[in-house]
């Protein structure tokens, strides 16, 4: 069995497209010399399309005649289409920005060209100082530019970004010369840009006289921008230079115009004058102490001095050094002013400081609640006695039982019937005194006093004491009374003065008794007070307490001493003391006043019970504003206006058509009657408060005013 053998189509498309590049070569080629033999225009359309640049190559070489060496990394498909003829020239122009799109480069080397990649052309001879090449070719090429005004190292971080990355552009120092090799036509383009750039500048020193500023200092500022802004000129060729001559307080400027027009611009902006006028200021102050602020200020500027290296020394510690650098700083006390004189920058430096300083400070309302309940027992019972034989010749009784009991016994109770001026100064004792005896001009006698005493004392005292004070600011609120004690006395009698004898008399020393506040504020970050107090309550001790010995009166003392730390609006407890105390004596003979019953005239006894609570509660109220305060200031007075409007109905008993005295609304003397007018409430405080809101009763009726009465005050 035979079997056909068949083979298999032939791809002739692919054929042909691998063919067409080449055959469309030969065919310009022959049209080329047709055209050439017939004496006609050499032009060519091309027409390539994804060719290979080796074919390209040839192409160009029959058609301008040069011979071309292609390094072995250059490969690329192409595309050149014309839809008009070309001269040979232009088709090579095209040629060789072919070249160049795919990053390769045509390079002269005799009479060859070498096509190499671009990063490979800096090394390889090319055309040195091409006058004869076109301005718009891509031909690479060498260029030495002389660089006659400014340096030409300045200029290459400059226009080094207008190159592409394998162009070479370098400055050679010493000669002030710029070398460059690229193509034709970014060559020249850079040529045209450096010609611009390098002009002749005008020399001239020009002398600014300044009016206003220190021209050290201006000097100073415009070095010191344009030392930022980047080096100065180098290579010969001469900056811009700012020189200051503090003798005539002038600035020199030497260098290019437009950078000396530009420069003496910026001293005329910065010659200008201070807004209050040269470099002394008076400076008005809303709410610092001027006095006060204007020796921290002396402090400060001193410290500065001496800190800074160079500085002169400052004389005793004093101010006198920065009076040497030309500053001066004091008050006026009668306008709250600074008078200021300083150089600018110190001078804003400290218009700095006032600012920060010279601000509304908050103030503090401390309301104090001080609360003691105290209940006092006491009670003594007991029986002195005497007996004495008046028929011996000796005073001296033959027994005796005295003791005191509520500080008086038989022997002073005698002592004082004997002496009537001893009586009339002590007076009788107090209590239940009862007494028996003899008394007779012979035989025994004998004298009996029972003596009883009770006394209660109970105290409920409530204190509310309020101040409001500066943050920062001690206060100090005191409400008491100036009690005098005995402190010493003298009654002796002697033999020298008038008739012999001495005057007697007593030293007093009077202390405050009442309650006493101190208080210093200090308000933190957000909300929270810290409060350093100084709290101290006292009042006289009730009769009660009088059996315990004393010789004068006898002074309850209570003090705080203590800083807490309380958030606005809060209520804190500093202290408390709760006492409940039961005391018993009793004085007896031994042996006998153990006896049942008889021995109650052997002894005496007393018993005291005390109860005391003691507790003391503090709140503060920031006013950070006028309104706060007006705020708080309003409830208070109508809290005592109301108290005056309940009292009998604003009359006076028994005399008719009297009114009692009364305070004024709050809004015919407060500009801020109403604060919240206009205003969002404050939230309501759901705790409970140490002031009461004002109770809104309804004001008095009109009434006739008297000829006599002053006029109403003024709002």
């Amino acid at each position: 069995m035979t079997r056909a053998m068949t083979r298999p189509p032939r791809d002739t498309s692919r054929a042909t497209r691998k063919a067409g590049p080449l055959l469309c070569a030969i065919a310009m080629t022959l049209t080329w010399s047709s055209a050439q033999t017939q004496q006609q225009a050499q032009t060519i359309t091309p027409n390539f399309k994804d060719a290979d640049l080796a074919l390209v190559v040839q192409a160009v070489q029959s058609i301008t005649g040069k011979t071309f060496i292609i390094d072995p990394r250059v490969r690329a498909q192409v595309t050149i289409l014309s839809s008009t003829p070309m001269s040979a020239d232009a088709f090579y122009d095209a040629f060789l920005s072919v070249l160049q799109v795919h990053d390769f480069v045509a390079v002269p080397s005799g009479n060859v060209v070498k096509i190499v990649p671009a990063q490979n052309s800096r090394w390889m001879p090319g055309n040195d100082l091409p006058n004869q090449v076109s301005p718009s070719s891509d031909e690479i090429v060498t260029q030495v530019i002389q660089v006659k005004n400014i340096n030409a190292a300045n200029l290459v971080p400059a226009l080094r970004p207008l190159l592409p990355q394998g162009a070479h552009f370098v400055a050679h120092q010493s000669s002030n010369t710029l070398i460059i090799s690229d193509r034709a036509a970014n060559v020249n383009r850079m040529i045209r840009i450096i010609q611009r750039i390098d002009q002749a500048g005008d020399e001239e020193v020009e002398i600014i006289r300044l009016e206003n500023a220190s021209a050290a200092e201006i000097v100073r500022v415009v070095n010191t921008l344009y030392t930022a802004a980047g080096p100065q000129q180098e290579g010969g060729v001469a900056a811009t230079k700012v020189v200051a001559d503090d003798r005539t307080n002038s600035v020199l400027l030497s260098g290019e115009k437009n950078r000396r027009l530009q420069l003496r611009a910026l001293i005329a902006h910065l010659d200008t004058p201070l807004e209050s006028g040269g470099d002394t200021q008076v400076r008005y102050l809303r709410y610092a102490d001027a006095e006060q602020l204007a020796g921290k200020l002396k402090e400060q500027i001193t410290g500065i001095m001496q800190a800074t290296p160079g500085a002169p020394p400052v004389p005793g510690g004093g101010g006198s050094g920065a009076a040497e650098k030309g500053i001066t700083i004091w008050s006026d006390t009668q306008n709250n002013a600074l008078i200021v004189t300083a150089p600018p920058k110190i001078m804003r430096s400290i218009m700095s400081v006032v600012d920060k300083l010279d601000i509304r400070r908050p103030q503090v309302l401390i309301e104090a609640i001080l609360v003691e309940i105290s209940t006092t027992k006491a009670s003594e019972l007991g029986v002195n006695w005497a007996i004495g034989n008046t028929d011996s010749d000796s005073t001296v009784p033959i027994g005796t039982w005295n003791q005191p009991v509520g500080n008086a016994s038989i022997g002073s109770i005698a002592a004082a019937i004997d002496n009537p001026e001893l009586l009339a100064t002590t007076g009788l004792p107090t209590g239940l005194t009862l007494g028996a005896g003899r008394f007779l001009d012979n035989g025994t006698n004998f004298a009996v006093i029972l003596r009883a005493l009770r006394g209660d004392g109970s105290s409920n005292i409530l204190q509310t004491p309020s101040i409001t004070t500066l943050d920062n600011e001690e206060a100090e609120i005191k409400v008491a009374q100036e009690v005098p004690f005995v402190t010493g006395q003298y009654s002796s009698t002697g033999t020298g003065g008038n008739n012999g004898s001495v005057n007697p008399f007593q030293t007093i020393q009077r202390e405050e008794v009442g309650t006493i506040l101190k208080i210093t504020p200090q308000i933190n970050e957000g909300d929270a007070v810290t409060l350093k107090i100084e709290q101290e309550s006292s009042d006289l001790a009730p009769s009660a307490t009088a059996s315990s010995g004393a010789v004068d009166l006898i002074t309850n003392k209570r003090t705080i001493n203590t800083k807490v730390m309380v958030e606005d609006g809060g209520v804190i407890v500093l202290g408390g003391l709760i006492r409940d105390a039961a005391i018993e004596n009793e004085s007896r003979v031994p042996v006998l006043g153990a006896i049942p019953i008889i021995g109650e005239l052997f002894k005496t006894r007393s018993g005291s019970k005390e109860k005391r609570n003691l507790m003391v509660f503090i709140r503060p109220t920031i006013l950070r504003d006028g309104v706060k305060a007006a705020i708080e200031t309003n409830a208070k007075y109508n809290v005592m206006r109301n108290q005056q409007l309940q009292r009998r109905g604003g009359k006076v008993n028994l005399l008719p058509g009297e009114r009692q005295p009364l305070l004024p609304p709050i809004e015919e003397l407060s500009r801020y009657a109403d604060p919240t007018a206009g205003a969002t409430p404050p939230a309501a405080d759901t705790d409970e408060t140490l002031i009461q809101p004002p109770v809104q009763t309804a004001p008095l009726p009109a009434q006739p005013v008297p000829e006599t009465a002053p006029p109403p005050p003024n709002p």
